[in-house]
């Protein structure tokens, strides 16, 4: 902890000098950058940050590890914008919200569920005001996901070591493939994006929950895109926990679940990690909203205990399958009606 409050006050002071460097004049590359929203019955959360960079490079094929690995180092130098009004409209509801000290916003409207379009409903942010002195219109677009009625139940799903290959338990492995790879090059465990497809099926919505950084949100969605899988909602966390973007992981769950009453959700994690503690705690405190948890075995010692101790307590009715790979949890998931 000592550390970390070591590194966020390092960032502060860093942040700070940057911005008396940049002065009072108009950002050379002022960009609103909107993360993919979510809403239902309940309302609409519309998350985002304001850069003053460059729009992100994409990634082409045959690039080398140097062109990634710039372009990874910055999607994390980046140069927020503290203290912007923003207006943000969604279906006929205006919200204007101020980016806090790292750029981060956040927006929850009360939108008539009437007024949003299924599967997606588009929405805009611009600037509601004045800000170091920019001139003109500054809107951006995005996309809001609402489930119809037609949706059976969602699915929730973790990224890293869940659908993507990361090995967080190989540190060292973790932080290369994060700097020289890719949308392109990242690889996806064997059958995960046609399982979430068949999961999907056209009409559930699927939400992913990581602690992975907002930086790699654009990454994120890039590769689910390239490897088919489907496109929802990619709920990260601020890496230095600044108030606009530091949700825990079980309150991103906890705000999907409450934006969307009347779905039942099927959880999808791994056991690197701590997903089988914040699902039982989930299945626990939200009784009868999961159907089931899929928990994926990549434990580099899987005599370790954690995993058995959450399944030896389990005492719900919820199944709990910790499965050797995508094959498992589609087995399961055909027995259980959910294919």
């Amino acid at each position: 902890m000592r550390a970390r409050r070591w590194v966020v006050g390092l960032e502060r002071a860093w942040d700070s000098a940057r911005l008396r460097r940049a002065g009072s004049g108009p950002p050379a590359h002022f960009r609103i950058e909107p993360y993919v929203g979510h809403g239902g019955d309940e309302g609409v959360v519309v998350r985002g940050r304001v850069l003053d960079d460059p729009p992100r490079a994409e990634a082409i094929e045959g690039e080398g590890v140097v062109a990634a690995a710039r372009r990874t180092v910055r999607d994390f130098l980046t140069n927020e914008l503290p203290g912007v009004p923003l207006r943000v409209a969604v279906g006929g509801v205006v919200e204007e919200t101020v980016t806090d000290a790292e750029g981060y916003f956040l927006t929850r409207l009360r939108v008539d569920p009437d007024r949003l379009m299924t599967p997606w409903t588009s929405a805009t942010v611009e600037l509601a005001g004045g800000y170091r002195g920019l001139s003109g219109p500054h809107t951006t677009p995005l996309e809001v996901r609402v489930p119809g009625p037609d949706a059976r139940f969602g699915v929730l799903s973790d990224i890293d070591d869940t659908i993507l290959e990361t090995g967080v338990q190989r540190a060292g492995r973790m932080i290369r493939q994060t700097l020289t790879g890719s949308a392109l090059t990242r690889t996806p465990f064997p059958g995960a994006a046609r399982l979430y497809t068949d999961l999907e099926a056209g009409v559930n919505p699927v939400f992913y929950v990581s602690s992975s950084p907002w930086n790699l949100h654009a990454f994120v969605l890039a590769f689910l895109r390239h490897r088919g899988f489907p496109v929802g909602p990619v709920l990260l966390r601020d890496l230095l926990g600044t108030p606009g973007g530091r949700e825990e992981k079980s309150g991103r769950i906890r705000e999907i679940l409450d934006l969307h009453p009347r779905l039942p959700f099927v959880l999808v994690g791994d056991s690197g990690e701590r997903d089988p503690e914040i699902y039982a705690d989930i299945v626990r405190s939200c009784p009868g909203r999961i159907l089931a948890v899929y928990i994926r075995e990549v434990r580099l010692d899987p005599g370790d205990g954690r995993v058995e101790k959450v399944v030896s307590a389990w005492d719900e009715d919820v199944p709990f399958v910790v499965a050797a790979d995508s094959d498992a949890v589609r087995r399961h998931a055909t027995e259980l009606g959910l294919l």
